[in-house]
């Protein structure tokens, strides 16, 4: 066996992307430098819009798809070099529902397990099925089942060589409630079990129930990977709803120290402020309200959801991006002069 890449692999990593790159041949950067550990037994939830850039980050990663520059290491297996030893370490459920239609579903995935070398082993194949209430259809051909059930099929190919990563690319597109909530049971079995987990979903109210870290790619760039409720904390804004009991036409001089909204029919003050500080201050400006004789009759509290924060990392322009953007803009009216 040739010697291991020397690319380096955290200590607890189970998965390690190094200085990832990939240009397709029309000159489009799809994926950007990506730098990502995948921590051994967690839940890690990769969001980003339609065309950042998830699933060809999964493909690579999967050995589906090749990258221009870079490395991946699946549990100190180089997954280019040592293709067959990574590969048979991952399981994928793409999003799309290609199988065998013409097989039993017994068949499709006693077959995919034995595609990885894998001994038979049908006592597994079958609390596969069942962990997936998939055993009362066990031979039926799979043409025969309905999108959500294919879908279950997929999850348990993916499964049958017993992996210890599994890819879920949105595993939730287009399945009912029912079939999404057995699906998020099965993945905490998975996780209690020791089975790394990653998943993209556009269910990001999923994300925050499951994942223990999240990371978020935008245009191809990984812009934040960090534990979901750090996250939160440092990112989330609470905000505190005001109802007055006389409509407001405008906000006091005396209120412009605080970063308050005024509702358009002027009986709604918002508070946006930061939880982490010491002093909020939500007293200073109730305090303040009173002086100008301004008086609430309901008062509530709110934070951000995850969703809230990921818009506003994905709309988010930086200054540099704005910059270039800018340039650019000068550059064309230049050439157009």
């Amino acid at each position: 066996m040739p010697p291991h890449n020397h690319a380096v692999q955290a200590a607890d990593a189970v998965v390690s992307v190094r200085n990832l790159s990939k240009t397709y041949a029309d000159g489009f950067q799809a994926l950007k430098n990506i730098n990502l550990d995948i921590h051994r037994g967690e839940i890690f939830a990769l969001l980003g819009p339609n065309g950042a850039g998830k699933t060809t980050l999964i493909s690579i990663i999967c050995g589906m798809s090749g990258a221009s520059e870079g490395t991946v290491v699946a549990d100190g297996f180089d997954t280019v070099r040592d293709y067959r030893a990574a590969r048979s370490l991952i399981g994928l459920v793409p999003q799309e529902l290609h199988t065998d239609s013409f097989e039993t579903v017994w068949a499709t995935v006693s077959f995919s397990r034995g595609l990885f070398g894998k001994a038979a082993d049908p006592a597994y194949i079958e609390k596969v099925l069942k962990d997936l209430s998939l055993w009362d259809k066990k031979d039926n051909k799979i043409l025969s089942l309905s999108g959500g059930m294919k879908r279950r099929v997929l999850i348990a190919k993916a499964l049958s060589h017993e992996p210890k990563v599994l890819f879920l690319d949105e595993p939730s597109a287009g399945v009912d409630v029912e079939l999404r909530h057995d699906m998020w049971r099965m993945v905490r079995k998975l996780r209690e079990a020791g089975t790394t987990i990653i998943l993209t979903t556009h269910y990001i109210e999923e994300a925050e129930d499951m994942a223990d870290r999240i990371g978020v790619i935008r245009r191809g760039e990984l812009i934040v990977v960090e534990d979901k409720n750090t996250l939160m904390r440092q990112l989330g804004q609470k905000q505190l709803l005001l109802t007055l009991q006389q409509p407001l036409p405008a906000l006091p001089e005396a209120l412009a120290p605080w970063s308050l909204a005024l509702s358009s029919d002027g009986l709604t003050l918002t508070y946006t402020f930061d939880a982490q500080k010491d002093d909020t201050g939500i007293a200073h400006l109730l305090a303040a309200l009173s002086a100008e004789g301004i008086h609430f009759k309901d008062l509530q509290s709110s934070e951000s959801s995850l969703e809230d924060i990921f818009v506003s990392l994905v709309h988010e322009e930086t200054s540099a991006e704005a910059e270039v953007k800018q340039q650019n803009t000068n550059a064309r009216k230049g050439v157009a002069a």
